[in-house]
């Protein structure tokens, strides 16, 4: 995989403590829904929360490459604790890096990167999906202030978080061009935390909606510039889906390091189940996937850390390691067979986490929609 000394080390320090501090965690809190606020503080104590972000904020100057691997480590361990993870990093702490003033970056990443406080993304509502243009929350002007009013849905870390990157209308008319994005604090008067969704997976992950009736902000808490959001939640979603690409991976890999294991032990008709063809079928199917999709998600990091176009990779990537996973999962049950589908095993949970991967951070069917695009620019 062509990972340097740095990268290996770093893959195999958080390896040793998601196995140790967040895998038997993992089952306990799918059940019960607790977020894993501890584990995540520890990781950003130990900087794993950092990775890719400037030392000047607390970051550990890290690239995207070795986040991508920190991701797959700690997706094998929790998919709960992971998609905390992704969403607090790549779209929270993300855009705040890339778009922020110096002034916002030093008054909000130190505490977000080291772990002290929580970051979330709100951009979906309950009107607007794949669609984000038909959004409908408002910021209006006010002196040096804005106010926004509306509901955000399924915002990841929403009752935790302490920092929030929301999208507003503030032209009303100009459809994604009238879009822009502000940092909000908890603590502003008018920010509404909702009910926790019971969800089919990713259950400790905390995801609520967050709404903002007359919320009052201040003017230098603006995103970028007025009405150039639409273009930081798209840059925004770039980046996290290589996140999402290497969550589903880390997914997939403990399906099949589980799977494989129990065909080892299994026995049927006198012999271990990892004899029979059709298993044997399966696991190659599972590995040569995992690895390709892998490679992809690796490929848009490296293009990413290179400053070149990435957006097509990522999309790609994303989509087929979501995919990828749902097949692998699949595989994973059908090898433990009626053990598979019970909550005594956890492929059944790396199934339900797995799913989210096909949704969140723009649909299969989106990303379809930006790799063919590209696809029939180049033809044109």
């Amino acid at each position: 995989m062509f990972l340097n000394e740095e990268q290996l080390m770093l893959r195999d320090t958080v390896r040793e403590f998601a196995q140790k501090e967040i895998a038997p965690l993992a089952a306990a809190i799918d059940v019960s829904m607790v977020f894993p606020a501890e584990n995540l503080h520890k990781m950003g104590e130990l900087g794993f929360l950092g990775i890719g972000f400037p030392s000047a904020y607390g970051g550990s100057e890290m690239d995207t490459l070795s986040f991508a691997l920190m991701i797959e480590e700690v997706a094998k361990a929790c998919g709960s604790t992971v998609l905390s993870v992704a969403a607090h990093c790549s779209l929270c702490c993300g855009p705040i890096a890339a778009f922020g003033t110096e002034t916002q970056k030093q008054k909000y990443l130190p505490d977000l990167l080291a772990g002290k406080k929580f970051g979330s993304f709100c951009l979906t509502e309950p009107q607007s999906g794949s669609d984000s243009g038909a959004l409908q929350t408002t910021a209006k002007r006010d002196g040096d202030h804005y106010i926004i009013n509306g509901s955000k849905l399924y915002v990841t870390n929403g009752g935790y978080a302490g920092t929030y990157v929301v999208f507003a209308k503030t032209n009303l008319e100009a459809g994604t061009k009238g879009i822009t994005a502000f940092i909000v604090g908890r603590e502003f008067p008018g920010v509404i935390i909702g009910k926790k969704e019971n969800k089919l997976g990713l259950r400790a992950s905390d995801t609520r909606q967050i709404s903002f009736d007359n919320c009052r902000i201040p003017a230098a808490n603006l995103l970028g510039k007025e009405n150039e959001g639409f273009k930081i939640a798209l840059k925004t979603l770039d980046g996290g889906r290589i996140g999402i690409g290497a969550m589903a991976v880390g997914l997939a890999q403990a399906a099949m390091e589980k799977s494989t294991a129990y065909a080892k032990e299994r026995k049927a008709f006198g012999q271990a189940i990892a004899e029979f063809q059709a298993i044997r079928w399966y696991i190659a199917d599972m590995a040569t996937e995992i690895h390709a999709a892998r490679l992809m998600v690796h490929h848009a990091a490296r293009l990413k850390d290179d400053g070149k176009p990435f957006t097509t990779e990522a999309a790609m990537a994303k989509l087929f390691a979501s995919e990828m996973a749902m097949r692998a999962c699949n595989k994973a049950i059908q090898i433990f067979g009626g053990y598979g589908y019970v909550m005594d095993y956890p492929v059944e949970r790396y199934w339900r986490d797995a799913k989210l991967t096909e949704i969140g951070e723009g649909t299969s069917e989106v990303q379809r929609l930006v790799i063919s695009r590209e696809v029939l620019k180049e033809i044109a």
